[in-house]
């Protein structure tokens, strides 16, 4: 069988290939899914993605499959795994943390002023992907931002280099790591101005540098030389799907919880009567990944945020029992109410986490009210994707739970907010396949939310 394009997901424990055909077509149609364990641990990613196109021929029926493309997400090896550098906390390395989050990273270290030996002895502990160096407005304050890249790059560090500082310091950047073989990205600053976030460039350009330099996982230059298009971070390919459907329908956030972290993605611009009290401003698109909500790895977190008798209670049944017996996949309806309630739980927490805040600050005049944090407030659509909340029986109720939190103190969506399950689990799939064909991942897109 002959099918158009191949998208795999190269996950850390799992790796997924979805089929699509008549990509060129007005109605393109997904055929199908595959999945299989992913075999880092076993020297060669390629076992793991071999087993996920068994899999899909098994589920299609057939013996022998062809394909004209290939497409890659993948978040193995621990993913995109970067440090980000700036100036200060609030403003220079805030914005460079954006970007980097955009574009799927996880950041491992954060550090605002000049870098100490410390810092470094620490990034050289976390082993980074990929190095972000911001700093300065643009011809504003330069000293940071070349100290912090001179230490960098004689610190024996061999990872790329994305800076996204001072445009002042371009040239000197270039100085500085030419005789070293760090590969060198240069971008316009991420913070440009006082109060002006420019963070699409650098998201653009560390999705680039990821692609290049896939090769960290064993076996992953084999799937470098099958793919015929982009490899993009996971994370960073729902949030270009996002992107996609936001044009489409409107403002949305995308809420995807996993085994051991929740990512949220918002696109959004917020209410033009919000905008007017914030206090600093915010990406259009932003996530936020917390690594402390997951229903797997991290269940015992959820666990204790809701307390055992409470679970115990709602459950009525042995929770120590039902805590040994969990399972990535949950398998009986006790486990599955199990499930839910982790989930709802890693939702609420991580919608409240992500949206902004109102503040109240008194000076000479009185009282007055601000916003701080990422204005929720105009999002028309939620939407569920991952395991959790794409098969989970409840899931939509869920959703629905978020905006219902809103009791006028966050800038949290709506009560009237509508819910949009991806019931294909295919959005980073998707995500991807928008980068060459967008009109063809909307239209997908569509169909697995059952929008008209």
């Amino acid at each position: 069988m002959k099918i158009d394009i191949l998208v795999a997901e190269i996950g850390s424990t799992t790796t997924v290939v979805n089929a699509f055909n008549d990509i060129n077509s007005p109605c393109p149609k997904f055929l199908g899914q595959g999945q299989s364990p992913t075999t880092v641990l076993e020297g060669d990613v390629n076992i793991g993605l071999q087993g996920a196109v068994d899999s899909l021929k098994n589920n299609l029926g057939i013996d022998e499959l062809s394909y004209g493309e290939m497409l890659a997400t993948s978040s193995a090896a621990g993913g995109l795994k970067m440090s980000v550098h700036g100036l200060v906390y609030d403003m220079t390395v805030r914005a460079a943390k954006e970007a980097a989050l955009g574009a799927g990273g996880i950041i491992h270290k954060v550090t605002a002023g000049k870098l100490r030996k410390s810092d470094i002895k620490k990034i050289k502990e976390v082993k980074p992907n990929l190095i972000l160096i911001a700093g300065g407005v643009d011809y504003g304050e330069r000293d940071t931002a070349l100290d912090n890249a001179e230490l960098i790059a004689s610190s024996g560090i061999q990872v790329p280099i994305v800076y996204a500082g001072n445009v002042e310091n371009q040239e000197e950047i270039k100085e500085i790591f030419k005789d070293f073989p760090n590969k060198l990205y240069i971008v316009e600053n991420v913070y440009p101005k006082i109060d002006q976030l420019n963070i699409e460039p650098t998201r653009k350009v560390i999705q680039e540098a990821f692609e290049d330099h896939i090769t960290h996982a064993p076996g992953m230059a084999k799937v470098r030389e099958m793919v015929t298009g982009p490899i993009i971070p996971t994370p960073g390919a729902v949030m270009e799907a996002s992107k996609v459907l936001k044009e489409a329908i409107g403002d949305l956030i995308t809420l995807d919880v996993g085994g051991a972290t929740t990512d949220i993605h918002s696109v959004t611009e917020g209410s033009e009567e919000i905008s007017r009290i914030l206090i600093s401003p915010e990406p259009t698109a932003k996530r936020t990944v917390e690594g402390d909500l997951g229903v797997y790895v991290n269940m015992q977190n959820i666990v204790d945020r809701i307390g055992k008798d409470t679970l115990a209670q709602k459950l009525n049944c042995d929770i120590d029992e039902l805590i040994k017996n969990h399972k990535p996949i949950p398998d009986t309806p006790k486990l599955k109410e199990f499930v839910e309630l982790l989930t709802e739980e890693a939702v609420l927490t991580a919608t409240y986490r992500h949206s902004g805040k109102y503040r109240s600050l008194f000076g000479a005049t009185g009282k007055k009210t601000f916003a701080e944090g990422k204005d929720l407030t105009d999002v028309k659509w939620i939407i569920g994707t991952g395991g959790a909340l794409t098969r989970l029986p409840n899931r939509v109720n869920i959703l629905k739970q978020v905006a219902l939190q809103n009791k006028g103190d966050s800038l949290l969506p709506k009560k009237d907010a509508k819910i949009l399950i991806d019931n294909h689990y295919i959005m980073a799939s998707l995500g991807v396949l928008s980068k060459k064909y967008p009109e063809a991942a909307l239209s997908l897109m569509k169909q697995s939310m059952e929008i008209e």
